[in-house]
């Protein structure tokens, strides 16, 4: 049985001594590597945090004290000690989350995987311990350099640092990356004191005076009876006594908070040392690690893309990628397209939120390096300095992950669309992305977007249509447009057999008598494979059916209220919130102009979804081939209204 095994709860960790403790930490990280390299995961973060978390769990008492993740992928270490070892299903249905999750443990706090919070919920936590008084509970947040560059963070220290009297703990778990390096003025700031850390230790290390002094000071435990624990932590002590002295703090302490660091990262004696001090103190201080992403494991420090950031299925000795299903992802068609694009214009400029490689600008980024902008964990800047360099000439294209649009949403109204700026917005990840689970899911984007004046949204099906939206959107230079697609790979193209007058297609048509035009299903971006499914077995009923795909589902098409009035039924499909989505959008356009046929919206419920494959997450939502077929079937038997009650549209 090894040490890791007899690991149920935080506390066992403190009557482990320095040997076991390394020990324990080799177990960690060949438990991680063994396991995530089956399920897939966030590998690197978690490897690089290992003594980090070890010496946190060892000095604070939690879930008394409470320790908040920021983004929570590198919250694995936590797991393990908090009694949770069973990794076979990770990020799997019913498994445990990639990211805390208070369902799964007390120790869990913040859910949320978007980054920069924790210093804000950091803040919240300590400032209700002493309006409750209970001030010997600390709080405790763990927050990369990477979710610095986020403006959020220092609005929370600003706010954090002018209370000296609160127990509050920012530990900086500063790798030097966020999925890629970090970028930025902080970004350089730590590099700066990192390259002093080094400079100073590698002086005090050929300083003869200091040797004697650690010398001296050996002797003099020894001859006092301390223990050997005690010595050597006396002799840390002294040496970050004398790095703190030669080692320039700058922006930390310029904020008024206690500053310990930095600190090594892998040292569990130096960490414990610190955060003890930080401890004692009794008010904010931020505590400076330094770690090594990827730290103990050969393949992922040799990878300069991302240090395997995330990884899928891999071979855990060699750290190569698990064959792939054939196809491409969407993500590369976009990336493929968009060089090309920015190749034929000057002006178009993209932006991206630590996020290059995740989001498909690497390519445009290699071929025209001055034209991509990497703004940090910082989409609220992105959106609102977008609108500037529309204001100034240049088409931006913004590339995120659906989610965290909801972050810039504020600047997407008021900065770009208030502004009647043109800007383009791609939101990859959007619908049901699976096992990052409901942080992640982008199934908010149709629905947030409906309010937002004079905004064009596109759901490409394919990818032909993907480059050929895109290449539209760009085009508009008076207001936003915003173009989305999920993840994974793209599917087979589905041609269209009509294009409408205003660029609607229709996919599919049976029956060409008005009195045969029984169900049109209108189909959002990639649902259309599900909707040409549905139809077929409609029409293996002996209902007609016609399938029609908006293209630019906002504004709402014309043709597609036209549509809508010669038929019996309108099915509308999407892959985000029924609540005010596109069906809801449709509907209130169809009374608009007085089409009276009735409309059923099929989409995701408003609800925060779990973390399980795609196809599992819309098999729980009821959005399958076999539902939505036998749900339309049952609507029609009871739609006794006659075709002929369904009236034209009044203006179009």
């Amino acid at each position: 049985m090894g040490i890791l095994e007899s690991i149920r709860e935080p506390r066992d960790l403190r009557r482990l001594g320095s040997a076991e403790l390394e020990r324990l930490s080799t177990e960690i990280r060949e438990f991680l590597i063994r396991n995530v390299s089956a399920t897939g995961g966030h590998l690197g973060p978690n490897l690089g945090v290992v003594e980090l978390t070890l010496s946190i769990h060892r000095v604070f008492d939690s879930p008394r004290d409470s320790i908040v993740f920021d983004t929570g992928h590198q919250s694995y270490v936590h797991k393990l000690v908090t009694g949770r070892q069973d990794f076979s299903t990770l990020r799997q249905k019913g498994g445990l989350s990639g990211y805390p999750e208070r369902a799964e443990s007390v120790h869990d706090i913040v859910q949320s995987s978007h980054a920069s919070s924790s210093l804000s919920w950091l803040d919240g936590i300590s400032r209700a311990r002493r309006l409750t008084g209970e001030d010997d509970r600390y709080a405790v947040a763990v927050v990369g350099d990477g979710a610095l560059t986020g403006g959020m963070t220092w609005e929370a220290v600003n706010n954090i640092a002018a209370d000296k009297d609160r127990r509050a703990i920012i530990v900086v778990n500063d790798n030097g990356r966020s999925y890629a390096p970090t970028v930025g003025g902080f970004a350089n700031h730590l590099a700066d004191i990192q390259q002093g850390f080094q400079q100073s230790m590698d002086k005090v290390r050929t300083d003869r005076r200091y040797d004697r002094t650690l010398d001296l000071m050996r002797r003099g435990l020894h001859r006092a009876g301390a223990p050997g624990e005690m010595v050597y932590r006396a002799l840390h002590g002294m040496k970050a006594g004398l790095k703190d002295v030669m080692v320039p703090h700058g922006i930390f302490e310029d904020v008024g908070m206690k500053y310990l660091g930095p600190i090594d990262g892998h040292d569990i004696e130096a960490l414990e040392s610190a955060l003890t001090s930080a401890k004692n103190y009794g008010g904010p201080v931020i505590v400076h690690a330094i770690t090594e992403k990827g730290h103990g494991y050969a393949p992922a420090r040799a990878d300069d893309a991302d240090q395997f950031h995330a990884v899928g299925k891999i071979d855990p000795l060699t750290g190569e990628a698990a064959p792939k299903g054939p196809g491409r992802s969407w993500t590369s068609v976009f990336g493929e397209e968009i060089a090309r694009i920015a190749g034929e214009r000057d002006d178009v400029v993209g932006i991206t939120g630590a996020m290059t490689i995740p989001v498909g600008l690497q390519q445009m980024a290699l071929e025209h390096p001055d034209r991509v902008i990497d703004v940090g964990i910082a989409e609220q800047h992105a959106v609102a300095m977008s609108a500037g360099l529309a204001f100034g000439g240049m088409h931006p294209v913004i590339a995120l992950y659906a989610t965290f649009l909801n972050r810039g949403f504020d600047q997407l109204l008021m900065d770009v669309a208030l502004h009647r700026a043109g800007v383009t917005i791609v939101l990859d990840r959007a619908g049901v992305t699976g096992p990052d689970g409901p942080s992640h899911h982008g199934q908010w984007d149709l629905a947030l977007l409906q309010i937002v004046p004079h905004l064009h949204l596109a759901a490409p099906r394919d990818a032909a249509r993907l480059r050929e939206e895109l290449r539209e959107a760009v085009a508009i230079d008076d207001a936003p447009t915003v173009v989305r697609y999920p993840k994974g790979n793209v599917g087979e193209e589905i041609e269209a057999i009509e294009r409408l007058r205003d660029g609607a297609e229709v996919l599919l048509r049976t029956g060409e008598a008005e009195r045969e035009k029984d169900v049109l299903i209108i189909s959002v971006g990639a649902m259309a494979e599900l909707s040409l499914e549905i139809a077929g077995r409609l029409r293996d009923e002996g209902v007609n059916v016609t399938v029609l795909d908006p293209r630019w589902v906002i504004p709402v098409p014309a043709s597609v209220l036209e549509q809508a009035a010669e038929h019996r039924i309108v099915v509308v499909i999407e892959d985000g919130v029924r609540a005010g989505g596109i069906g809801s959008r449709i509907r209130q356009e169809m009374r608009a102009a007085g089409v009276d046929t009735a409309l059923n919206e099929v989409g995701l419920p408003a609800e925060f979804l779990p973390h399980a494959s795609r196809q599992e997450v819309f098999d729980d939502a009821g959005l399958t081939a076999e539902r939505i077929t036998r749900s339309t079937l049952e609507q029609l038997a009871g739609h006794q209204v006659p075709y002929a009650r369904a009236a034209r549209p009044r203006e179009i």
